[in-house]
Parts: C-alpha cells; sequence; structure tokens
C-alpha cells in the first residue's frame, strides 16, 4: 500500500501543461499606430470543414484578446460587422466577397471599401481555422488501472489584417501549435483555450 500512494504521489507531481507552439508573421504594410488610428472591424471567419459551428467562437476569442492587449484600440466584434454591413443593405454583397475568397483567398476591393464606410474601420480583420484536432494518450497505469491521461490538442490557423483603404493584405501571421496537458480527469483541450492562446501569440506580434 505504501509503495502504491509512493507512485500515485509521484505521478500526480509529474503532472503539468507542455506547450509547443510555431509562429510566422509578415509585416506588409501595417505600422505602428495605424490599427489605434483607424480601427479594426472581424468578419465572417473561415474554418476546416467540419468546423463551421466554430466560427462565432473564434472570432469573439480573437476580439476579446484584442480588446484587452490594445485597450485603445477600437474593435468591432463580429456581431457588430454583421450589424452594420446587414443596417447598410450589404447583405448580399457580403455574401458574394465571402463566397470569392473561399475560391481564391482575395477579397474585392470595392466590397471592402464598402464594409469599411460601413463600419467606420479602415482595417478587416480575418481568421482562417485551418486545422483542430483533440486527442488523449494514457501515460501511467497502477495495478491494471488508468491513473494519469495526457490530453492533447493541435491548431492550426492564419490571422490577416486588410487594409480597406488600398484593397491589400496589411499584416498576416500563421500560427501552429500544440497543447499537452496530463490530467487525472478526461476533460479535454477546448478549442477555446487553445483559440485564446494562438490570439494572445499573433496579438502579441502586431505593430
Amino acid at each position: 500500500m505504501r509503495r502504491a500512494l509512493l507512485f500515485l504521489l509521484v505521478v500526480l507531481c509529474g503532472c503539468g501543461t507542455n506547450y509547443y507552439p510555431n509562429q510566422q508573421e509578415q509585416i506588409v504594410s501595417l505600422r505602428p499606430g495605424d490599427l489605434e488610428a483607424s480601427g479594426i472591424a472581424f468578419i465572417t471567419q473561415s474554418t476546416v470543414t467540419g468546423q463551421e459551428q466554430e466560427k462565432q467562437a473564434i472570432a469573439l476569442t480573437f476580439a476579446d484578446v484584442l480588446k484587452r492587449e490594445r485597450p485603445r484600440l477600437r474593435v468591432m466584434t463580429l456581431a457588430e460587422t454583421l450589424g452594420a454591413v446587414n443596417r447598410a443593405g450589404l447583405s448580399d454583397a457580403y455574401k458574394r466577397m465571402y463566397d470569392d475568397y473561399r475560391d481564391t483567398g482575395l477579397f474585392s476591393g470595392e466590397a471592402l471599401k464598402r464594409i469599411a464606410a460601413a463600419t467606420g474601420a479602415r482595417y478587416i480583420a480575418q481568421i482562417k481555422l485551418q486545422g483542430f484536432k483533440q486527442d488523449s494518450k494514457s501515460r501511467f497505469g497502477a495495478l491494471g488501472f488508468r491513473i494519469v491521461d495526457t490530453q492533447i490538442g493541435d491548431i492550426r490557423l492564419t490571422f490577416q489584417i486588410w487594409d480597406a483603404g488600398e484593397g491589400t493584405i496589411a499584416w498576416e501571421g500563421l500560427q501552429e501549435m500544440r497543447l499537452s496537458r496530463d490530467s487525472v480527469t478526461d476533460e479535454p483541450v477546448m478549442l477555446t483555450g487553445l483559440l485564446e492562446r494562438a490570439a494572445g501569440d499573433l496579438i502579441a506580434k502586431l505593430p
């Protein structure tokens, strides 16, 4: 019994969280102070097949982190952007722009200008979730019982900021990340937790 308790103590003390990020970013034309001067609006996110229901969570998480990290920046959330687009009668144009982007990776310059005029923000934020996966592995066992699981979450996404005045990408970043957590419960690594970590890393790189 004493040996079993000692083993259990060692296992529990070894529990922890490991974080493995891989990040790339490119500054095209965005300069320090540009976002604060002109504001930014989030538009509908793109996701891989099977994750379409996560669009609202992606946009909300990034907007919340951006507001927290850049309190002087005027941020239009996705809900606010959609409301402004609807009020301006741009719903059909917005849908066409979004459909074209899925096929070409390009936003129409004219559509961007109309969205900027409706929202009052020159810069447009677009996120694409390219991959998300959850997994678990049993790491330790005693007397035939599972004691600790390693919960694993993988995410890959891109974050683009478009300059609506020029119709060009002003900044973009890529984040690949794996988070593994040893736990005595079956609770998986959640997408929202990965998104918040990825958002924080990418936003820290903005000019």
